[in-house]
């Protein structure tokens, strides 16, 4: 197991420990393979060196490798070409898309600047816990103003769902729930102005959880109820640390509100419906639905359509009616003719969105067979490809 400095750092070379900041924020887990983006952005953490697998210290030798006794490990090169591409078919069919997005200049530059706005973040988060210096609105939404310049609200989910695997700090989890917000409050029309103060406010939901102990938000086993209850202050602890740095009222109740439900279940008043602030209306939406698609110890990330039908079963009355559907309907839609995998085991696509229960369209499978999932109600949509 080399430990590597950053320098020394190649693309390829695979994680053999978890890379941590000094703050705990996991930047790499164990078994990721490097790139050159990766390797960047461990300089904005001044990660100094990095254990790596055995093997990848050095090239292993080319011009002698035709001796019969080294030739049993590159035996794959026999390719049985059709056999492997007919039996997995959308398997090879989802890696070559995640590869194709992950190796388009549009997400390595995503990626560039989404690491430099989690390092920002971090800036401006321990800027307005210690007040040691001035931040404004404006400086905020300009240094995030690349990760949504010129990009459609759909291929922001996508760009989103490649990163899924690089980080799940609290400061990625705000920057995604900034751009999901920012896309919802696009598809509801919300003024220029609206739209840069509602992304704020999602950068700025959780810095409450600043103020909460590392190993209590991060723990991976059952919450005590006194652990419980201190997590749920970092909706009060952030408002207060947002009126105090002077941030706008809406800024503020988005950090207070987010918990709160429209049928009064939510955290830390109970509210309901108009009681609550329309910024957190919006971010409660975007906070469920980043963190159900994100993996954590004990699950797998959920597919959209999964955390559609769980918004569904949990209750549409939770959320405001208008938010909503928009945000549903729009998820929905946006994967009209994708590719599926069924919790049968199937494959196909989807022909068409049930309007009454958006989680559960029609698929087309195995040519010309039509699945309505509205009437097979055993089946699930588990991935989309």
């Amino acid at each position: 197991m080399p430990k590597l400095e950053v320098k020394e750092l190649k693309p390829g070379m695979v994680v053999e420990k978890p890379i941590i900041t000094k703050r705990g924020q996991t930047i790499s887990k164990k078994g990721t393979v490097l790139d050159s983006k990766l390797i960047a952005r461990l300089s904005f953490y001044k990660i100094e060196s990095v254990h790596v697998e055995d093997g990848f210290g050095e090239e292993p030798p080319v011009a002698e490798a035709t001796t019969p006794a080294e030739e049993p490990k590159p035996e794959p090169k026999p390719e049985p070409k059709p056999a492997p591409k007919k039996e997995e078919p959308t398997i090879v069919e989802s890696m070559s898309y995640t590869s194709r997005l992950q190796a388009d200049k549009e997400f390595q530059d995503f990626q560039l600047s989404y690491s430099e706005n989690m390092a920002s973040l971090e800036e401006a988060f321990d800027t307005i816990i210690f007040g040691d210096g001035n931040i404004s609105e404006e400086s905020i939404i300009k240094k995030a103003e690349s990760l949504f310049a010129s990009k459609t609200s759909i291929q922001l989910f996508d760009l989103l769902h490649c990163m899924k695997s690089i980080d799940d700090s609290v400061y990625a989890h705000s920057i995604n729930v900034a751009l999901i917000s920012r896309a919802i409050g696009k598809w509801l029309k919300l003024p220029q102005s609206e739209l840069n103060e509602l992304t704020i406010a999602g950068m700025l939901h959780d810095i409450g959880k600043a103020e909460i102990p590392s190993e209590i938000l991060n723990k991976t086993g059952k919450l005590t109820d006194e652990e419980f209850e201190l997590i749920k202050s970092h909706a009060l602890k952030g408002s207060k640390l947002l009126k105090k740095a002077g941030f706008n009222s809406d800024i503020q109740f988005a950090a207070l509100q987010h918990h709160e439900r429209s049928d009064g279940s939510g955290y830390p008043r109970g509210l309901e419906a108009d009681e609550i602030s329309d910024f957190a209306s919006i971010i409660a939406i975007a906070d469920v639905y980043d963190a159900m698609t994100s993996a954590r110890s004990y699950r797998t990330p959920k597919c959209a359509f999964q955390v559609i039908a769980a918004f569904e079963e949990d209750g549409l009355q939770k959320y405001n009616t208008k938010y909503i559907l928009t945000f549903l309907e729009r998820i929905a839609n946006a994967y009209q003719n994708s590719k599926v995998i069924l919790s049968d085991g199937r494959s196909g696509k989807i022909v068409y969105i049930n309007k009454s229960r958006l989680s559960r369209p029609i698929v087309q499978v195995d040519g010309d067979e039509m699945v309505d999932l509205s009437r097979e109600t055993d089946i699930t949509i588990t991935s989309i490809l």
